[in-house]
């Protein structure tokens, strides 16, 4: 891996060190401002919804005018943002910045075609989990970040983020050169910025149908983030530090199997081969946590599950940068996190509708439903390997 790559490395783990920052105190700043729960619930969505949106455009703008520009951009939204949030006075102002979050938020994209352009072929699935395990470190480390800044207000903690991204920002405009070649053709109209893409995403050759596959393990993953924690809190009858040491353990496991698991398996394993025992392992795993009520199986299947639902992501996007001109780089990685970023919205309210329907001794009817339509992803990616492994 070469210098630039490392830099990139490094500001995703910043970035995402920014963005998990605020995974803890979103619902409690909302309450602060006398918002109910489903007016809080749409602090998520604000955000989900307008990245859903923004970023394909951001990826396809990185297309035709750069990689560096658009990086600086997006971080610089975050920065301004968070900076709103910290010092918001009224419910509005805190709407209008995760709203500006979210529709200036496709850095993610833009650093994974950075990747993409200064990595071969051959080492692309090792450089993706890399990347994967500098994001995984920033989800360890952020939520102990905010501990330490809501000791001081939970304003605080958004002005600490927007702190983390400037550094971010920074680096990227001292540090990372611009490495995009070849640019693509300039674009005419809005629907040539990647809206249109937002339609006709599912029908490209190679690409579509792993944008599908992403989207279906976004959401089923993000059915078992939200349904685990009731489970683990009512039905084991853990506390939020044993809950916040279970995240640290799946970040900390995360970051070995992205940087050194990943390097073991391309040895003996492609990228396809690769994904589908990281999805029949996350879908076991799903299945597995509910059988049996003890805190320490629970411990024992999440091990299992976080060091082989660290595989997924990093081989998706893999697959499709491999499958992706070098010129579409952006877009297409761009449409990926665009519907990775809806998908976050979707599984919560489907786990959230059948725990409110429960009583606690069911709390694990999420965690089954998740385990299945994971299977059933795992058979849809069988199925229509002949599609996406072309390039591999």
């Amino acid at each position: 891996m070469n210098r630039i790559f490392w830099i990139t490395a490094l500001i995703a783990f910043i970035n995402s060190l920014s963005f998990t920052i605020l995974i803890p105190i979103i619902y409690l700043y909302g309450k602060q401002f006398g918002l109910n729960d489903f007016q809080t619930s749409l602090l998520f969505s604000t955000y989900s919804i307008a990245q859903f949106f923004a970023t394909p455009v951001i990826g396809k703008l990185s297309d035709r005018f750069g990689r560096k520009p658009l990086l600086i951009i997006s971080l610089a939204g975050t920065v301004i943002a968070n900076t709103i949030a910290g010092t918001a006075t009224t419910a509005s102002l805190l709407f209008l910045a995760r709203f500006l979050d979210g529709i200036t938020g496709g850095n993610a994209s833009v650093a994974q075609a950075v990747i993409s352009d200064v990595t071969s072929q051959k080492d692309r699935a090792q450089a993706f989990g890399i990347y994967g395990a500098a994001m995984g470190l920033g989800f360890v480390l952020g939520p102990a970040t905010s501990l330490v800044a809501q000791q001081i207000s939970l304003g605080t903690a958004f002005l600490v983020s927007g702190a983390v991204a400037l550094i971010a920002m920074l680096m990227t405009i001292f540090l990372l050169p611009e490495t995009l070649k070849n640019k693509s053709p300039k674009a005419t109209n809005i629907f040539d910025l990647g809206l249109d893409n937002l339609i006709k995403g599912f029908a490209m050759p190679g690409i579509g149908i792993l944008l599908f596959i992403n989207f279906c393990t976004g959401t089923t993953f993000t059915m078992f983030t939200y349904a685990f924690q009731p489970y683990f809190i009512k039905v084991l009858e853990q506390n939020n530090q044993s809950l916040t040491l279970l995240f640290l353990t799946f970040g900390t496991l995360g970051v070995i199997m992205q940087t050194w698991g990943v390097s073991v398996l391309r040895r003996k394993f492609n990228v396809v081969k690769i994904l589908f025992l990281g999805l029949f392992v996350r879908s076991l795993s799903f299945m597995l946590m509910p059988v049996w009520p003890s805190i320490t199986y629970f411990v024992v299947v999440s091990i299992l599950f976080a060091l082989f639902n660290a595989l997924v992501q990093p081989m998706i996007s893999t697959l499709i940068s491999l499958n992706a001109q070098p010129q579409d780089q952006g877009t297409a990685l761009g449409l990926n996190a665009s519907y990775l970023s809806i998908s976050n919205g979707i599984g919560p309210v489907i786990a959230g509708i059948i725990v409110q329907q429960s009583q606690p001794i069911t709390y694990g009817y999420p965690l089954y439903l998740a385990g299945i339509l994971t299977f059933l992803v795992l058979a849809l990616a069988i199925a229509t390997r002949k599609k996406y492994s072309v390039a591999i």
